[in-house]
């Protein structure tokens, strides 16, 4: 199958192109042979082509025994907590942050975490398969619809210990909610409704246009940062296409960087519940001179939600995530989860009685350059190039290339979401970190 891209993040593909009603088709009957003809919970992100791909979906795994309980349009990680509790397996049909001419398939195991490197190597090894083996008319599954999981999501939420949403609501806080017209746009606003919050809502119509690039990166969500100014607002809050990465705007109007969620969220949980950590190479270093403050340890995995979350689950612990506002609190579930880092930084604000502003400016100081290039053939011989261009650092090759350095680092690696090459690069200062982002591209060039 040409044109898609198969990682620990599952299939993605441009709609008509690489990704069309065959190969979900056929994806999905893979799957559901792969479950056994076990229950999947089914949701979608707002795209316009996720209900052309919902029916093929649907139609692969009916047609290998499956019964689907589909959830309609929902976050991902309301899925992955439907997926946990009941024992049973999930899948979403989303491209996450990818544009919106991109959409995927996430596949999710009986533990709520995706699959792994093995389990999705077992699955792509059956898809390829000359046959997928199709049950008899008598043994088909059958399809029900529910949304009652989504209230669950937010009630689990509320029963966190960590949560106390009489203090959030005594604050009467405002906030902007931006969820791009994504699959947040309905839940996200429930849950701050609850929260007591005074909501305003930017771009939460479930339509399926983006109103801006899906990721919430600082650049892509001006308009929030406007919205916050303009209103007056205590925070503003950018939810990915998805709903499970999470970006935070200062009363200030000012984008607090993805980095920072995870940041914010970690040490308002390690005040409460010091315990390990599990982040990714690509992550600051924020968490870890957090996680020094608590005197707890740091675990880094490869790039990508499955690994972080197995790692969290091996070495019990507290919370963990990814740098691009990717929040995992193993309490309510095994997924990153852009509500719960929302919930956890209003309780924050609410316990501590300090704006956003001054909360984030307690955080250690780092400034970090994301950058990404398009590279044809093996990328291994110039990352041993850039290697060698380097002497007296620390070496990481879990994930491409980590290159540690006295108080900045520099990684290396292929995107498991898109066709390009991605560069990060850390450092005291955002010249130092441009620097030697630019002198990576250079040698890799």
């Amino acid at each position: 199958m040409k044109n898609l891209l198969v990682s620990i993040s599952g299939v993605r593909g441009i709609v008509g192109e690489g990704l069309t009603p065959e190969v979900a088709l056929r994806y999905a009957l893979a799957f559901g042979n792969y479950c056994k003809a076990g229950k999947v919970f089914l949701g979608r992100d707002t795209r316009t082509s996720g209900e052309m791909l919902r029916g093929a979906v649907v139609c692969g795994l009916l047609a290998s025994g499956c019964d689907v309980v589909d959830l309609g349009i929902c976050p991902t990680p309301t899925v992955g907590i439907a997926a946990e509790e009941s024992r049973a397996y999930g899948l979403v049909i989303t491209a996450s942050h990818n544009p919106i001419q991109w959409n995927g398939l996430k596949f999710i195991g009986k533990d709520g975490i995706f699959l792994s490197e093995e389990q999705g190597e077992k699955l792509e090894r059956m898809v390829q398969s000359s046959m997928i083996p199709y049950k008899s008319w008598n043994r088909m599954g059958k399809l029900r619809v529910s949304e009652l999981l989504i209230l669950k999501h937010i009630s689990k939420i509320l029963k966190l210990r960590y949560i106390k949403a009489q203090r959030i609501e005594k604050r009467k806080l405002r906030v902007v909610l931006d969820c791009n017209n994504g699959a947040g746009s309905e839940i996200a606003g429930m849950l701050l409704e609850v929260l007591g919050c005074r909501i305003i809502e930017l771009n939460c119509k479930p339509c399926g246009t983006f109103a801006h690039p899906a990721e919430p990166l600082p650049q892509n969500i001006r308009m929030l940062c406007r919205k916050v100014k303009k209103t007056r607002a205590n925070i503003g809050f950018a939810l990915d296409p998805d709903g499970d990465r999470l970006a935070v705007v200062s009363e200030k109007g000012m984008p607090l960087g993805e980095e920072n969620t995870l940041a914010l969220a970690a040490k308002f949980i390690l005040g409460k519940n010091p315990g390990n950590m599990a982040i990714n190479v690509s992550t600051s270093k924020v968490i870890e001179e957090i996680a020094r403050e608590f005197g707890v340890k740091v675990y880094r995995t490869k790039v990508g939600e499955a690994f972080v979350a197995r790692k969290l689950k091996k070495v019990k612990g507290v919370i963990g995530g990814e740098g691009n506002g990717g929040v995992i609190l193993p309490e309510l579930h095994s997924g990153r989860d852009a509500l719960v880092g929302m919930a956890l930084i209003l309780e924050y604000m609410a316990e501590s009685r300090k704006p956003i502003s001054e909360l984030s400016k307690e955080l250690p100081t780092f400034h970090m350059v994301k950058k990404k290039i398009g590279i044809k053939g093996n990328l291994n011989p110039k990352l041993k190039k850039l290697e060698n261009r380097f002497k007296n650092v620390k070496i990481n090759r879990v994930d491409g290339l980590r290159l540690d350095f006295t108080d900045s680092w520099l990684h290396i690696r292929k995107s498991n979401t898109e066709p390009v090459v991605r560069i990060i690069a850390e450092a005291k200062s955002k010249g130092m970190a441009n620097k030697l982002a630019n002198k990576a591209i250079n040698i890799l060039r």
